[in-house]
């Protein structure tokens, strides 16, 4: 199927079969195209949280929005984002882009100050905001693998943040979490929406023309 019918056929679901799980193979897939996602300087300044363990699971539901969801869905892949750039995070990453690519460390050196620069000028709510964002482009790449392989997935913003950070620790990774992405297979007798039609702005009032 194409991308196109692949985007078509998927759907929020809203109700998972919890005795139908995600493949590690699939799951490999879905995690590699989150992690090909373009970000801005090529920084990576987020990761990805797999919580695939129930107790994790049932710790993670207070607070969330649709708690059957969380609970019953094979894995929830949490984006989780940099609290903040620093010029260590900055360094290492671009050690490892010249370690990669068999180049002296620092051949990117006048670029790296230019954006340790730019940050060094900015708080660290606007650091997260930033980092924030450029998880989304690796969410939506993980929902569009998700789709090819007929496995359902939910995106979620509803849901405690706080919660979240404190049953997976990431404060002290230096992380926030953003997003949550529900995967796993439809439970299609409880799945309210698995039978509606996918409705969309129509192309001509979606698309503005100069």
């Amino acid at each position: 199927m194409s991308l196109i019918e692949n985007l078509n056929w998927r759907h929020a679901v809203k109700a998972y079969n919890p005795e139908k799980k995600v493949s590690q193979e699939d799951l490999n897939k879905i995690l590699e195209a989150a992690r090909l996602a373009p970000t801005s300087s090529g920084l990576q300044p987020f990761r990805i949280v797999v919580v695939e363990n129930q107790d994790l699971k049932n710790k993670m539901v207070p607070g969330a929005l649709n708690p059957e969801v969380m609970r019953d869905s094979s894995h929830v892949l949490v984006f989780a984002a940099w609290d903040e750039y620093s010029n260590e995070k900055i360094d290492k990453v671009y050690d490892h882009h010249t370690d990669v690519r068999d180049l002296p460390r620092g051949r990117f050196g006048s670029y790296t100050d230019k954006i340790k620069e730019i940050y060094g000028a900015q708080t660290p709510e606007e650091h997260f905001a930033h980092t924030a964002r450029q998880t989304y482009i690796a969410l939506g790449l993980a929902m569009a693998q998700a789709a090819e392989l007929k496995i359902d997935s939910t995106p979620a913003e509803g849901f405690s943040n706080e919660v979240v950070d404190e049953v997976l620790g990431l404060k002290e990774l230096g992380l926030k979490s953003v997003s949550l992405l529900y995967l796993g297979y439809r439970d299609d007798a409880n799945d309210w929406m698995a039978s509606m039609k996918k409705v969309r702005i129509p192309m001509e009032e979606f698309i503005i023309k100069k």
